[in-house]
């Protein structure tokens, strides 16, 4: 699941305890470059670069954000040139943009203050870099592109599909000479329509057919382009991206109509592709053998949601539950706990990885809270129904949650392997996803956990509150901003928030609240990501163009995850509505496939991902259902042995 995150949060923590005052070495300017060519930073003046390329400096260490801006200044003689800071590479390289195009054969200066710091607080001595532009009688005087706007960060956006580009140059142009060196890279072939004015100074280049909406496109003028006197141009390359096309890439139907689509296609996920011969949910849909603990988990709802929205008859859901049990009842187990994956021909543990051999409990969390559901499900007056309560029942009791307090500890650990024990050593502490394995615990009829386990370990006594405001919402738990959106998401497919609280928190709150904090910082997008906006939102753990990753405001890459918005339909009916018609109708041909919605996208790096996960395509059917109906919540907050866990910590519903 997500657990490699928290051991790398782990193992950062402890190093940087340890290293805190040792690491203050002198902060160091490594290189500097202007479009690719370096500037030499030992010479007084380097010569002969382009005046319209951003500027790249790289450190020796990450820097402190917040000094970034005020530290760096650009110089035209004595007059300051505005510039736009762009943080990469871990905080370890910035990208300037200087607000329009340099002068060409004009000295600059750059002035690095020496109150920029590293991250840690390492000192930087100042540095100043002088550098002049290529010598060239032709200049571009000022681009535009007609109807477009530009994010935080100066990308380019929104352009229309029938875009209009004005170039002003310095003097008269060689007509065929732009003709032949200006080039439009990008989705779809592309004739250029050329209109010269003003002496041909001026020039508007149109396109024979429209664009493709929300891609990304590159407008190049090579530097064999010359005046109509035959002077240089130092060349020209400029990105810019599309807009949305509003045109519906399926008919129109109702909402509800359409919810049930969106469920009924991603249900397909479980029902089409689940392992042949355990029912179990496949990790991903490349993971042949692989199956998921946590993700059949979901399945195993999705299989109840499946029956009540008629896409499988009851007899079906039934047969198809049954098997999944008789399988888990047989699988590998560990204090009756599952591994995080099996083998879904031999129900043997698949290692996560090099020591998660073993155990996996908040895997197992997720899996029993779908268990739970279904035994509230079924009929304990049929034969067939009753024997399979029977046996989830069995392996609900035959799991150890206490045991996983190591020997008596406050806290609950994440894992144990029979070949490795507790070498692990992840103490599961809130907050984050994991609130669903405390109750569970607290709910046990056999293997039950004192309140203190939870107050202690969990909660922290209060350490995981944290009460600050972001976006006019305030967050009553977990890290700042309130972290992926899964957190919202996991625990409560089928614990219901609504009234639900504890001296901690009121959880409904926090959910809603996370979740619009989550939209708020995609309509303010910061990083000036494009396709970003009030209706495409949603930061969650996902496939992304840099691999897998917790995508959050904090560690937000460009990717959008269409689960983030759509399984938040219970706490932001309207939002995750605006989110699933831009997702459905207008980018409908590149998101839609064979189990409802892909994983993820990201329009600035023109990524889409062709994978779909078990643990996202789940929370989708079972979260927009609790909205529907609230099957899931009322089957689980039914069980008699939730509502002593509940009671046991002192909730309230």
């Amino acid at each position: 699941m997500r657990k490699f995150l928290f051991y790398l949060a782990i193992v950062v923590f402890s190093t940087s305890c340890e290293k805190q005052e040792s690491d203050l070495t002198q902060l160091s300017l490594l290189q500097a470059d202007i479009g690719g060519r370096e500037i030499n930073l030992t010479e007084p003046i380097s010569e002969n670069f382009p005046p319209d390329r951003p500027i790249t400096l790289v450190f020796s260490s990450p820097l402190d954000p917040a000094l970034v801006s005020s530290a760096i200044s650009l110089f035209e003689g004595n007059q300051e040139i505005e510039l736009t800071t762009t943080l990469i590479a871990d905080n370890k390289n910035i990208i300037l943009y200087p607000k329009g195009i340099l002068k060409t054969n004009t000295l600059y200066k750059i002035v690095i203050s020496d109150n920029l710091k590293g991250a840690n607080k390492s000192p930087f001595a100042g540095k100043e870099i002088r550098f002049k532009t290529k010598i060239g009688a032709l200049e571009l005087v000022s681009f535009d592109l007609e109807n477009s706007d530009q994010t935080k960060t100066g990308r380019i956006i929104n352009v229309p599909l029938d875009f209009n580009i004005n170039l002003e140059f310095s003097g008269p142009v060689d007509r065929q000479s732009l003709q032949n060196s200006l080039k439009l890279i990008g989705t779809g072939p592309q004739s250029l329509q050329f209109s010269f004015s003003n002496n041909d100074q001026q020039v508007s280049i149109t396109g024979d057919t429209p664009l493709v909406y929300l891609s990304k496109y590159t407008i190049q003028i090579l530097n064999t382009f010359k005046s109509a006197s035959g002077e240089d141009f130092a060349g020209l390359s400029k990105i810019f991206y599309t807009g949305v096309d509003q045109i519906a890439k399926f008919p129109l139907i109702s909402d509800e109509e359409l919810l049930t689509k969106v469920q009924e296609q991603t249900f397909k996920y479980f029902w089409n592709f689940a392992h042949e011969n355990s029912g179990l949910a496949r990790e991903r849909n490349t993971s042949g053998n692989l199956v998921t603990i946590g993700g059949s988990g979901f399945g195993v709802m999705a299989i109840l949601v499946g029956i009540e929205r008629g896409f499988i008859t009851r007899q079906q859901g039934i047969e198809r539950i049954s098997k999944i049990v008789d399988f888990l009842s047989s699988a590998d187990r560990f204090h009756g706990v599952w591994p995080h994956w099996i083998n879904g021909n031999t129900g043997n543990v698949i290692p996560f990885s090099s020591k998660d051999n073993g155990a996996d409990l908040v895997e197992t969390a997720l899996m029993m809270q779908g268990l739970l559901s279904a035994r509230a499900y079924l009929n304990e007056s049929v034969a067939v129904e009753s024997a399979i309560i029977e046996k989830i029942t069995q392996m609900w009791a035959e799991v150890e949650w206490s045991w996983f307090t190591k020997g008596g500890q406050d806290v609950l650990y994440w894992h144990w392997s029979p070949l490795f024990n507790w070498e692990m050593n992840l103490p599961i502490r809130g907050y984050d996803e994991s609130l669903i394995v405390y109750v569970l615990a607290a709910a046990s009829p056999t293997h039950q956990i004192d309140k203190k386990v939870y107050d202690n370990g969990w909660a922290r006594n209060g350490g995981m509150k944290n009460g600050k405001t972001f976006y006019q919402k305030t967050l009553p738990l977990g890290p700042d901003m309130g972290g992926p959106l899964f957190f919202s998401h996991y625990s409560f497919l089928g614990l219901d928030p609504r009234g639900l609280s504890d001296q901690y928190a009121d959880y409904w709150k926090q959910n809603q609240n996370h979740t619009l904090i989550n939209q708020a910082h995609s309509i303010n997008n910061p990083l000036g990501y494009v396709g970003y906006s009030d209706e495409s939102w949603g930061l969650t753990a996902s496939d992304g163009n840099q691999g897998y990753s917790a995508h959050s405001p904090t560690n937000d890459r460009g990717v959008i995850s269409p689960t983030a918005a759509l399984s938040s339909f219970p706490y932001t009916p309207e939002e995750s509505t605006k989110a699933l018609h831009f997702f459905y109708y207008n980018m409908g041909d590149r998101l839609w496939g064979e189990y409802g919605f892909y994983d993820a996208f990201n329009i600035t790096e023109a990524w889409y991902a062709d994978s779909y996960l078990a643990i996202d395509q789940g929370p989708i059917i079972i979260m927009i259902e609790n909205h529907r109906s609230n099957l899931l919540w009322d089957l689980f907050m039914s069980d008699k042995d939730i509502k002593t866990g509940l009671k046991n910590l002192n909730f309230t519903h």
